[in-house]
């Protein structure tokens, strides 16, 4: 039997090397094929059926299995922008059973902007925020006050920001990173949340006697509710620290925020500090590690998108039709530049654009300035990542999901929506990578070493009975994505939405002298994501009569981390050795 199987399979041999020659002579031509079929792609990439990605219901696939949740501009409306009327109250408040809110340290991304950029057309777009009765009544404030603080519309007190508007020069036009009017109505939103959950544990409305013992307001203080005046009962405000990078963007946004949040004549006695830095070092800032570690993250993402050949193509389309002058490296322009100057058309509700055949040849040439003439600082200009974020509604956005403009004869052509999808889509993707990434956690750790030192540092100082009741930080994107790398955060968007709000709630027990905290984003709480708060190391408390439950986390879990572990993953064991650039072997 086993000499007739040999004999069979000699025979058929030949058989056998046809059939394997057939197989290998197929694959070589369905290779060509999708080699073929990828140039004739990238020779149709902006055409909508055509820029390499084909669309299922939930997704956008790739050839090279890169997949990301569809993203019509309705979703980035609602994903990206952060509607005032969608900013409302989550699980943040210090109604905990057993324990008792002894402070809370609030870090904040400033309000809706202008673009980074000098964009096409922005002169068109509508960057106010009407009928809101919020905003009417701080802004009526603001301009029609005079007193040592404030003088028709400008904060007079002395320190770094004597003179700076608390409103935006325009009303409607978005000007070159500028906080619009939607911008300050969103913080008084944030501003209200805080005055809701917040003031009455902290007593930030209570009246102290004036005896000299303490920081007060300058005049007898009127509760704004029952419009009654104590007299000689004062506010104090030794119970709030308020720090603002020198952007007139954030002081405004930090300035809103606490109209909303305190009683009037107790802010107008605030004094605000200055962060020289965006990442709110303090101290420790000089680190040219971190340098290096952006560096890399750029050469990253740098590849990233070499690898999309489409998406690279569409973001030059875009980015040459919507930016007025174009930053290119290495030919390429970013696609973070040209995301947040589709934010500035699609967060206002405008039609995408469209770019006139004369533009092209003309955009080298063409006018930067200011559309009111203004003549912006240009450190309001300067920004790490050029990014917006958030929830969503609006009485004007009743538009379908592709509001380009009708095109005219003389447009070369318009931005679509299918191009829109491809690159948000990307730039999404390639932000979780980014954000999630070994390299950004080390930069994260250098950058926010600072800021979590200043953060500690207050936690102590509620804990020992310090009068400091509320610290504000207004900051930007890059300050929270930091401090969210450095914790070892992962959260469900690689972006941080603008008036995105952070806030550390320090607690203590009513039954010993422990000590614990909370870490709430954007009313959710993340204390069990926190690296040294997760794997059963907090406490999952009662959260009183709302119901439910939260989680509180050792504060001694923090300064160990600081003091302790945090260079770990640096292989060092302090910010200046951590810093030290390492020589490659």
């Amino acid at each position: 039997m086993l000499k007739e199987l040999t004999r069979f399979s000699l025979q058929h041999r030949t058989l056998y090397c046809y059939v394997i020659l057939s197989i290998w002579i197929f694959l070589l031509i369905a290779g060509m094929y999708k080699y073929i079929g990828s140039i004739e792609m990238n020779n149709n990439l902006l055409t909508i059926q055509g820029f390499g990605y084909h669309k299922t219901k939930e997704y956008f696939i790739d050839d090279e299995g890169f997949t990301s949740s569809f993203m019509p501009n309705r979703y980035l409306n609602q994903s990206e922008c952060t509607h005032p009327t969608m900013l409302i109250a989550g699980e943040e408040g210090g109604s905990l059973e057993g324990w008792n809110l002894q402070g809370i340290l609030l870090l904040i991304r400033h309000g809706d902007r202008g673009p980074m950029a000098h964009v096409r057309g922005i002169s068109g777009v509508d960057c106010g925020y009407e009928n809101d009765p919020a905003l009417d009544r701080y802004v009526n404030f603001v301009q029609n006050s005079t007193t040592s603080s404030t003088t028709s519309g400008y904060w007079m007190k002395t320190g770094p920001f004597h003179g700076f508007p608390l409103l935006p020069a325009a009303t409607k036009l978005c000007m070159l990173a500028q906080l619009t009017h939607k911008g300050i109505a969103q913080m008084l939103r944030v501003g209200d949340i805080v005055r809701q959950k917040y003031a009455s544990l902290l007593g930030l409305y209570k009246r102290y006697p004036s005896n000299g013992s303490m920081k007060n307001t300058p005049q007898n203080g009127t509760d704004v509710n029952t419009k009654q005046t104590a007299v000689g009962a004062l506010y104090n405000i030794d119970d709030v620290v308020i720090y603002s990078t020198r952007y007139r963007r954030t002081f405004q946004s930090g300035m809103a925020l606490l109209f909303a949040a305190l009683p009037h004549e107790k802010w107008l006695g605030l004094h605000i500090q200055e962060s020289h830095s965006l990442s709110y070092c303090f101290s420790d800032c000089a680190c040219p590690q971190a340098e290096k570690l952006k560096r890399s993250l750029a050469n990253e993402m740098s590849w990233h998108l070499a690898q999309h050949p489409a998406i690279g193509a569409i973001t030059q389309w875009i980015g040459a039709t919507i930016l007025q002058n174009p930053q290119a490296t290495s030919g390429q322009i970013n696609p973070l530049d040209v995301r947040d100057a589709l934010l500035s058309h699609i967060c206002h509700a405008a039609p995408l654009p469209c770019r006139k055949a004369h533009e092209a040849k003309s955009s080298q040439s063409s006018s930067t300035a200011d559309p009111l003439g203004f003549d912006l600082i240009n450190i309001d200009q300067d920004e790490d990542n050029s990014v917006g974020t958030a929830p969503f509604n609006h009485v004007n956005v009743d538009q379908t999901d592709n509001p380009v403009e009708q095109q005219s004869s003389d447009d070369e052509g318009c931005v679509e929506q299918a191009h829109v999808t491809a690159l948000m889509s990307y730039v999404h993707w390639a932000g979780e990578k980014e954000l999630y990434g070994q390299t950004m956690r080390q930069q994260g750790l250098l950058r926010s070493y600072g800021l979590l030192r200043n953060i500690v540092s207050f936690m102590l100082k509620m804990i020992s009975g310090d009068p400091v009741k509320l610290v504000l930080y207004s900051a930007h994107d890059k300050t929270i994505e930091y401090l969210i790398a450095s914790l070892g955060v992962r959260l469900e968007h690689p972006f941080v939405p603008y008036a995105s709000r952070m806030v550390f709630e320090v607690y203590k027990s009513e039954k010993d002298i422990q000590h614990y905290f909370r870490l709430v984003y954007n009313g959710r709480d993340i204390t069990n994501a926190i690296d040294v708060c997760a794997s059963g190391k907090s406490l999952r408390v009662p959260r009183g009569n709302r119901g439910g439950r939260g989680y509180l986390c050792p504060i001694e879990n923090i300064i160990r981390f600081i003091h302790d572990d945090y260079f770990h993953s640096l292989n060092a064991t302090n910010y200046k050795d951590a810093c030290m650039i390492k020589q490659e072997l």
